[in-house]
């Protein structure tokens, strides 16, 4: 069953940069969607990017376009996220997830495994 951990979270300051990782820590053999969201204290979770199992297919929510960048190693099994230009808005608990197919989408239903998500903390 696969197993998802996220790394790389920690606390920065406005304009700063961080990179996040995502692996199956059980290396379980996927051909899946990935994707990263986000939820910050007292809201709901929300879409930040996708990525297709095969790219270049990326999807972004509007409040991180030109700012954030997801891309993925399947050789290793591990998704990324570059995210620069951090605002404190970017404040909350980062989450990958697997999408249920090869595709990824803007939808939490959509996805069947999820790790347990990683601090992002931004100050101003």
């Amino acid at each position: 069953q696969v197993q998802l951990v996220e790394s790389g979270g920690g606390s920065v300051q406005a304009g700063g940069s961080l990179r996040l990782s995502c692996a199956d820590s059980r290396r379980t053999s996927s051909n899946n969607g990935m994707g990263w969201f986000r939820q910050a204290p007292g809201g709901d979770r929300e879409f930040v990017a996708g990525i297709n199992w095969r790219g270049p297919d990326t999807y972004y929510a509007d409040s991180v376009k030109g700012r954030f960048t997801i891309s993925r190693d399947n050789a290793k099994n591990t998704v990324y996220l570059q995210m620069n230009s951090l605002k404190p808005e970017d404040t909350a608990v980062y989450y990958c997830a697997q999408s249920r197919t090869p595709r990824a989408s803007r939808f939490s239903n959509d996805y069947n495994y999820w790790g347990r998500g990683t601090q992002v903390t931004v100050s101003s």
